[in-house]
């Protein structure tokens, strides 16, 4: 379209490619029209935003208008993060185009990475491109690097925190890496686990009929689907976004192995939502102000995304608070406000999970909407745990009686399986299909002998 070849090569990956090639040479002109304004050079745009758009950015940008209603100055700002990712040297070659001893060029900002070597855009450039030297355009066009902007509150595109003691528009500007494979392959990713998103995705095969709970449990675990699945109903069409938080939260608490993770991935199977389970070894730091940075950067990336938070033994998180003796309770009861604070403000589900209830701080509790129990499971319960772990080729020996099993031994479902599988390993190691009734009982010992319990 603009005569500016790409070096961006043809391949058979993904739709997106034609759409993507245009989008390089409108950034490439949009850039290079602000760089020959202001150094007195002819262009063949008075202005940068007067470069005509593409049509098929429209398509590449599907998403991304969907999500945050762009304009011009939004997508621009998404696109320069794009390019370092596809073209490392593409600022570098188009500033040496213009002014080939340009030397230093502060008002054009940017930064190198730690490992990249090209140039990488910052609010400045931004800024520099959209306004040049105009301070009114300057501060006009400031509202990209706000924290409310849109692309920020979804978590697409924002102007990362400057160093301490530097401008506002020092920070660089990052695009999330799922936006990066989404421009690139067509599809929105999954977040990477790393410590900027310190939360790994769970999926499970198994369906609502291989979780055993009491009727209550499930009865408030549906309570959850509904709020998923309704609570636009209630925040907009029955006007209860002023009276109400946004988000929902619920603590799931019990004995390990009784079904709390499974419950929270299978409402995310049944409404269509991603679960992320918080690893907590990740968020927790000895150093002050650390943690609050990691869950910080946690619920900004889970923003109006619609995602499941599940904190597993969230005790080591959200944990009573304590009466304060030193700087180190008082940092730790700092850590313990904000969360809450976080918590509260997330606009999505989080379900925290503690196997006791009584060590989760008292006004975290007086902010969930539902506090469930998952009791060990019932005699018949186990009973059905029991049937419905034992794969069917195997075949219990004569004699082999589950509903006695069920009665003599209380277990959770968790265990349940693990004594299963224990089975199954020996059945194999003799080479048959056989399940014992010595393999199952040793199975039961090797399980109590973990908590220091006699079979």
């Amino acid at each position: 379209m603009f005569g500016y070849k790409s070096s961006i090569k043809q391949t058979n990956d993904g739709p997106n490619l034609e759409a993507l090639q245009d989008a390089v040479a409108w950034v490439y002109h949009v850039v290079r029209t602000r760089l020959l304004l202001h150094f007195g050079q002819k262009s063949d745009y008075k202005d940068p935003l007067s470069v005509p758009e593409p049509a098929s950015i429209k398509v590449l940008m599907a998403q991304v208008q969907e999500a945050t209603a762009l304009d011009t100055p939004g997508k621009l700002m998404v696109l320069m993060a794009l390019m370092p990712h596809i073209q490392a040297d593409f600022y570098d070659r188009l500033v040496a185009g213009v002014i080939p001893e340009a030397g230093d060029f502060p008002q054009f900002g940017g930064i190198r990475g730690n490992h990249h070597r090209g140039f990488i855009p910052t609010g400045e450039t931004i800024l520099f491109v959209l306004a040049g030297d105009s301070l009114p355009d300057r501060v006009k066009y400031f509202w990209l690097l706000d924290e409310d902007h849109p692309l920020r509150i979804q978590g697409i595109c924002w102007v990362n925190a400057p160093e301490p003691g530097d401008p506002i528009p020092s920070g660089r500007i990052t695009l999330a890496p799922e936006w990066v494979e989404y421009f690139t392959q067509g599809h929105l990713g999954t977040p990477r686990f790393s410590m900027q998103f310190p939360a790994q995705r769970i999926t499970t095969e198994m369906d609502w009929e291989n979780l055993i709970l009491p009727a209550y449990t499930l009865q408030q675990v549906r309570e959850l689907e509904i709020w998923l699945q309704h609570h636009q109903v209630i925040w907009e069409d029955w006007g209860m976004k002023k009276f109400l938080r946004p988000g929902y939260r619920a603590l799931f608490h019990g004995p390990p192995g009784t079904g709390k993770t499974l419950t929270a991935t299978l409402i995310g199977k049944h409404t269509g939502r991603e679960v992320f389970r918080v690893d907590l070894s990740m968020v927790l730091s000895k150093f002050i102000g650390e943690t609050e940075k990691n869950l910080g950067a946690l619920f900004d990336r889970a923003a109006s995304k619609g995602w499941i938070l599940f904190f597993d033994e969230a005790d080591a998180l959200f944990g009573k608070r304590t009466q304060v003796r030193d700087a180190h309770d008082k940092y730790a009861n700092q850590e313990v406000s904000y969360l809450l604070q976080r918590v509260e403000m997330h606009d999505g589900l989080v379900i925290l999970a503690s196997n006791q209830k009584n060590n989760i701080d008292d006004a975290f509790l007086r902010r969930f909407q539902q506090v469930i129990h998952f009791p060990l499971p019932k005699q018949n319960e186990r009973l059905k745990l029991w049937e419905q772990s034992i794969p069917k080729a195997l075949t219990p020996e004569p004699g082999l009686n589950l509903d006695l099993i069920s009665q003599q031994y209380e277990l959770s479902g968790a265990t349940i399986l693990n004594v299963v599988q224990y089975a199954c390993l020996r059945a194999i190691d003799r080479q048959d299909q056989v399940l014992r009734l010595e393999d199952l009982t040793e199975g039961v010992r090797r399980e109590f002998g973990k908590e220091n319990k006699l079979a």
